[in-house]
């Protein structure tokens, strides 16, 4: 397999969710530049339009407008604010909605209403929002804000929807939060707060922010998403030869973690025309082929690439060695039992996989992969056994592909336009 070309990845999923609900909480009209338009940041924009706030159309390659209301714009919704399957949408809504004095009800898909909650409802409910959710502290969630408290909060896990919900209750709320982590986790939500002029302070892996009187109406282009430049990045990789270009992507060091791991493993990843766009970091990348070896991921690690693991397994299978993924235990509570499917899946394709606790072993295999994939909906199983299943011999049958819609709804298209017959 030959690979070449240039492609242009949708915009960042996660900072489209923030830009969306800071826009929203602004003192003006707001335009974002190369938003996502897909189902995920569509559940926020929807929420958004519910909750009173002007918000335009998301639509592929044409910017956003985006009218604020001040830092409690919110209305009472006439139903239930349905987030689908976006688990982003439903926390961060949770701490905006902490501070607004009337009665919500958040609900989202049935995968969605798997995922947990509690992380997010018991400190907002510290914080003095009145919270009362589905068995498990689980969706679909009632939500009465109010005059909230300040909090210093120290989360289990290392969360940037945790910790951006607490951030968001806080601003609304008008009180200052501290967020304690075991390790820092993606600061996309910082990065904008500082650049609209909030004050943010990090010490060592506590990151506190003070509640602004106002936050400014402001414009700004969002970067390229990271995680589905990776896929394309990973053909490239895998190919025989040629090279793969991907531009404008955000290289965030807390979320690269990615390109970090591939470099550890020998692949060859050029990093050209740095920029910088609404705080974040961005670049070209360059992908080309070569021999893989085998990769150990540390738990310290996981945040800055907790969405591309499921594809670094994909990519270990292809490896020289025993590749090891300690402390991936966050993947079970994903769309889908990440950890459970990849290792399922690569034994299905024949490769040496399994799980031991939160620890997922990864042999690498010789023999093309041959067999189907069950993605249970998951858009990141789909695109990482997908990409696997471009490498020649190969025959991965994937049992859905509607799911990418979710973050890329033009990934099979545009990793078909990267790829050559050799």
């Amino acid at each position: 397999m030959i690979v070449g070309g240039e492609v242009t990845v949708p915009g960042d999923k996660s900072i489209t969710h923030r830009a969306l609900l800071l826009a929203a909480l602004s003192g003006g009209r707001c335009r974002l530049a190369s938003p996502l338009a897909a189902g995920d940041t569509r559940s926020t924009a929807a929420a958004l339009r519910s909750l009173g706030v002007k918000v335009g159309p998301l639509v592929e390659g044409r910017p956003v407008s985006v009218v604020g209301g001040g830092l409690r714009p919110f209305r009472p919704a006439r139903g239930a604010l349905n987030c689908h399957n976006s688990g982003t949408t439903a926390r961060l809504l949770l701490g905006l909605l902490s501070g607004h004095d009337f009665e919500s009800r958040l609900t989202g898909d049935r995968s969605l209403r798997r995922r947990p909650m509690a992380r997010v409802t018991e400190p907002l409910g510290k914080m003095g929002a009145a919270i009362t959710a589905a068995e498990g502290g689980r969706l679909p969630i009632a939500v009465r804000g109010g005059a909230l408290k300040p909090l210093e909060w120290r989360s289990p896990v290392a969360s940037a929807q945790v910790k951006t919900t607490l951030f968001f209750a806080g601003l609304v709320g008008g009180v200052a939060v501290s967020v304690t982590e075991p390790v820092i986790s993606r600061d996309h939500t910082e990065r904008l707060l500082r650049l609209l002029g909030v004050r943010v302070s990090v010490e060592g892996t506590t990151t506190s922010v003070e509640p602004p009187e106002a936050l400014p109406a402001f414009d700004g282009e969002i970067p390229g998403d990271i995680s589905s430049a990776a896929y394309l990045v990973a053909a490239g990789v895998l190919a025989e030869s040629g090279e793969v270009v991907v531009r404008n992507v955000g290289i965030n060091p807390t979320r690269a973690g990615f390109l970090r791991a591939l470099e550890r493993m020998g692949a060859t990843i050029d990093v050209n025309d740095r920029w910088v766009s609404l705080g974040e970091p961005g670049a070209t990348l360059v992908a080309r082929p070569g021999p893989l070896s085998f990769l150990v991921v540390e738990p310290h690690e996981v945040p800055s690439m907790v969405d591309e693991i499921p594809l670094l397994a994909c990519l270990a299978s292809r490896a020289e060695g025993l590749s090891v993924f300690r402390g991936v235990g966050e993947l079970r509570v994903k769309e889908s039992d990440r950890l459970a499917l990849v290792a399922a899946n690569l034994a299905a394709l024949g490769v040496a996989a399994r799980t031991e606790g939160d620890t997922l072993f990864v042999e690498g295999a010789q023999a093309p992969p041959r067999g189907r994939v069950v993605t249970a909906g998951d858009h990141r199983l789909a695109m990482a056994f997908a990409t696997l299943g471009v490498i020649p011999g190969a025959a991965v049958e994937l049992d859905d592909t509607r799911s990418v819609a979710i973050s890329y709804p033009n990934f099979f298209r545009d990793l078909a336009s990267v790829l050559h017959a050799s």
